[in-house]
């Protein structure tokens, strides 16, 4: 059972080489939600990619219950449930997997009866939880390797095309939305400065994201003077994987496309605010998170409970483009560090 989160999901990612490594000869299905299950077709370790068609928030119990009676037949050793809900380890439990593994999360005795509980002591990386349901109890986290999608070059390429993108250029690609909340947004202002910078040096710059991103992506354009190329809203998250593929850099708040691109390699400044880059890192050597690491942060709010959102507004253009720089540079980003 996959996450509903982007993020999250290629988090997971970690996990599923983990599985696939200690058996290669298991086969690994994943049933997750709409917004998140198109990244199976860029994990290879993923047999069958089924959806839960349920709207995101909805309890739907009869629904979940008959997606897992109709899984019986695929006879299951064992079932994995990242999230905590209760209602996420339901088809597991119908499916008739005779091992139900999973955090106790709301309550789900019976349901998770491989019960797993985090080492007492600190906050454990979003990753390493997941990684956790992969061991015996009692076992440290793993090493394993980083979450890693496989793009689709060609795809990228006729997608390019599609859009109109230049490819003769390097591409800066722009990731501005965070699904959270506002205390995770880096400014647009700052945003279309960073633009504006790369542009004059003759790169081209790509605004990516979901249609909810279409706001921001059109204050970052006027601000930038049309700079910047909008695909908020104009591609699909495959084709979003593929287009960040052929990027030169990225820059992004904490986001799932954050993850996105750390999985894909790319030298990336990070942007953090409320969030905390300890907890939920991009997991790549040329990613380097940036974060002014002030008295009130994190705070892990969706909007500043202080009123003034420093964390992010006192973060300069100037500062990111440092850490970019030193993400470009492998000499500089085997060392990551926050700039």
């Amino acid at each position: 059972m996959g996450p509903a989160w982007v993020g999250d999901m290629v988090m997971a990612h970690s996990l599923f080489q983990l599985l696939k490594a200690r058996d290669p000869e298991r086969a690994l299905d994943l049933i997750a939600p709409p917004a998140t299950l198109p990244l199976a077709a860029r994990m290879p370790e993923i047999a069958d990619a089924i959806v839960l068609a349920i709207p995101h928030g909805r309890l739907a119990l009869r629904e979940r219950l008959r997606l897992g009676r109709g899984l019986r037949g695929r006879a299951y050793a064992q079932a994995y449930i990242l999230p905590r809900s209760y209602k996420s380890a339901l088809p597991a439990w119908a499916s008739g997997a005779a091992r139900r593994t999973g955090y106790l999360g709301e309550g789900r005795f019976g349901l998770i009866n491989d019960i797993r509980r985090e080492p007492p002591g600190g906050k454990l990386k979003t990753v390493d939880r997941f990684l956790l349901l992969g061991v015996g109890p009692g076992e440290p986290v793993p090493e394993v390797p980083v979450p890693r999608l496989r793009a689709d070059p060609e795809a990228g390429r006729q997608c390019a095309e599609r859009l109109g993108i230049d490819l003769g250029a390097p591409l800066l690609a722009l990731c501005p939305g965070a699904e959270y909340g506002p205390a995770k947004r880096w400014p647009a202002r700052h945003f279309a400065k960073l633009a504006r910078t790369y542009h004059d040096r003759g790169w081209r710059i790509l605004v990516l994201g979901g249609p909810r991103d279409r706001e921001v992506a059109h204050e970052i354009g006027a601000l930038s003077e049309g700079v910047c190329t909008d695909l908020t809203g104009r591609t699909t998250l495959l084709e979003a994987v593929d287009l960040m593929a052929l990027a030169t850099a990225v820059v992004s708040n904490d986001s799932g496309l954050m993850h996105i691109a750390a999985s894909l390699h790319k030298p990336m400044a990070a942007v953090f605010g409320s969030s905390d880059p300890r907890h939920t890192p991009p997991l790549d050597d040329r990613a380097i998170a940036v974060t002014l690491n002030l008295d009130c942060s994190p705070c892990f709010a969706r909007t500043c409970p202080l009123g003034h959102l420093r964390c992010l507004g006192d973060l300069t253009p100037e500062r990111v483009e440092a850490a970019l720089e030193a993400a470009r540079d492998p000499a500089r980003a085997a060392v990551r560090s926050d700039v």
